[in-house]
């Protein structure tokens, strides 16, 4: 084993020289993609090897740890570097480019590419029917034998707690790269948990409005909360068949202690589904409880309308009988004909009126 750790370090040097260098990179000090880098070793981070072209030297030369580049947003072209030199499928640098990919697993070769879905509740003092309410970003994993690096898109999903807390844990970072993982993958559905939590209370809310007293739901609402809950479905349906195979199928990339970790994060997701699918069972019901009343409501107006359209054709149609300009009609040269017709008339249309009242029509 001794012999064979000796090989490796005795060729090490030459493999260096022949590897591209990382023109593409920019300076981290310029303010460009790269937010932090650093080399692991034993669980530790090592103290000066913040750009990654000097990480990249530290770990290839000595053979043992990994390097981690965080990387926001990058372009193609300050991708290309890192790319070339830890040998980077092309699909996958261009899926990190782009973004707007669905939550996958992939392997190519040596290299996993993992792809999550972060998503983010958006705070409002009121929820309308164009309310934002979940705002969506994502991470992209690369995971090699000494090295991973994560490609954020978005203005939330920061890694920097992360990273420190992962520093705390040494024990846990001395597992490899895929301590990095397993740690992007818990934080990303650990916040799938938290933005759930928060969309029950706008749930609550347009339910307590729909059956409560006022029982004045407003369809909109309830509509875009569903389009947000389809938002945050699409994040985490797909990430079930990834973690499954991540929790259960030996990976050479994948220390075995740190498989036994995605079990718990697999875990959350299954709860965290069976709370979407919940939440959107329950706001189709909401909506179907909206229209019924709106449907109710509608039929109450009419019936209202009808009672007074009936009451008033009493008196229209004895005014139009009396209107008639016929020379001989009875009651027209009689003293009490004008009060006795207006007596009738609304003897008639109390009558009319209570028999609504009795049934509800008023």
């Amino acid at each position: 084993m001794s012999m064979i750790r000796d090989l490796r370090a005795a060729v090490r040097p030459a493999v260096i020289r022949r590897r591209p260098t990382l023109a593409a990179v920019p300076d981290p000090v310029t303010g460009d993609c790269v937010v932090d880098c650093a080399v692991y070793r034993n669980g530790a981070r090592q103290q000066g090897c913040t750009a990654p072209e000097a990480a990249i030297e530290d770990v290839h030369a000595r053979g043992d740890g990994f390097v981690w580049i965080g990387l926001h947003e990058p372009t193609s072209a300050e991708l290309a570097g890192i790319a070339e030199r830890f040998g980077l499928h092309p699909l996958a640098v261009e899926d990190a480019v782009k973004a707007h990919q669905r939550p996958k697993l992939e392997r190519y070769d040596d290299t996993l590419f993992a792809v999550f879905k972060t998503v983010r509740y958006v705070e409002h003092e009121h929820l309308t029917a164009t309310s934002e309410v979940v705002e969506t970003g994502e991470i992209m994993v690369f995971l090699g034998r000494d090295f991973v690096v994560t490609v954020r898109h978005g203005r939330h999903g920061g890694l920097g707690e992360l990273r420190h807390r992962l520093e705390a844990a040494p024990d846990l970072l001395a597992a490899g790269p895929s301590s990095v993982l397993h740690a992007v993958a818990d934080r990303v559905v650990d916040a799938y948990l938290d933005v759930t939590q928060s969309m029950q209370d706008d749930i609550d809310e347009v339910e307590n409005e729909v059956f409560g007293n006022r029982g004045s739901g407003d369809a909109g609402r309830i509509y875009q909360l569903k389009r947000e809950l389809l938002e945050l479905k699409r994040a985490v349906t797909p990430l079930g068949r990834p973690l499954q195979t991540l929790a259960e199928r030996p990976m050479r990339q994948v220390h075995p202690d740190i498989r036994e970790y995605f079990r718990d994060v697999e875990d959350h997701l299954a709860r965290v589904s069976e709370q979407i699918a919940s939440f959107d069972e329950l706001l189709t019901s909401i909506l179907q409880a909206n229209l019924a009343q709106v449907t109710v409501a509608q039929n109450e107006d009419m019936r209202r309308i009808s009672a007074w359209v009936a009451i008033c054709a009493v008196p229209t149609m004895i005014a139009g009988i009396y209107g008639m300009n016929f020379e001989h009609m009875p009651e027209l040269q009689w003293r009490y004909g004008y009060p006795t017709v207006l007596g009738v008339t609304l003897t008639v249309c109390l009558m009319i009126h209570r028999g609504f009242r009795r049934n509800g029509w008023l």
